[in-house]
């Protein structure tokens, strides 16, 4: 067992909301239980979720790498995904992303030196309207996204790394 009881234990409330021989519904929930806990999911705890949910590991990881708030590889602290798709691009969101790697220092799919950040492109957020359009940590929208409004971010998140 790789997870902690307690994640279990929430695994096992997911698994109540479906029929005994439909436990693969509960996939999405494992994945993102043990994400927040370990950060990430290895192929190990892929190994672990399907043995705890008895279904083939392939039926966990296929769920794993389809869906891009899964983190199948070690993130930094604080993911941002930054909306790239067509009307986000429109309206300033190539220029945030452009303005976030020039910032941190990095380029998507990187994560900076001191291991706060991760920068990742992401797909439509659903929030075209108050583009650019960000996500924190799969978690928390961030919307109109001015350069000034980064900076306080970055700030924010740094002084909140370094407390931790």
């Amino acid at each position: 067992m790789l997870l902690s009881e307690q994640a279990y234990q929430k695994i096992d409330r997911e698994l109540t909301k479906f029929p005994g021989d439909q436990q693969q519904s509960a996939i999405m929930a494992a994945l993102s239980i043990a994400q927040d806990e370990k950060g990430w999911v290895s192929t190990e705890v892929i190994a672990d979720i399907a043995a705890y949910l008895h279904v083939p590991p392939i039926a966990v990881q296929e769920v794993a790498t389809f869906y891009n708030m899964f983190n199948t590889h070690p993130t930094g602290r604080f993911k941002i995904t930054v909306c790239t798709n067509l009307p986000c691009a429109l309206r300033d969101g190539v220029k945030a992303a452009d303005y976030l790697k020039q910032k941190l220092g990095i380029d998507f799919h990187e994560t900076t030196p001191d291991g706060l950040f991760t920068l990742m492109e992401g797909e439509c957020m659903g929030a075209c309207g108050d583009s650019p359009v960000m996500l924190m940590n799969n978690k928390h929208m961030c919307v109109r996204m001015s350069s000034e409004k980064i900076d306080s971010m970055i700030h924010e998140l740094k002084q909140h790394g370094e407390s931790a």
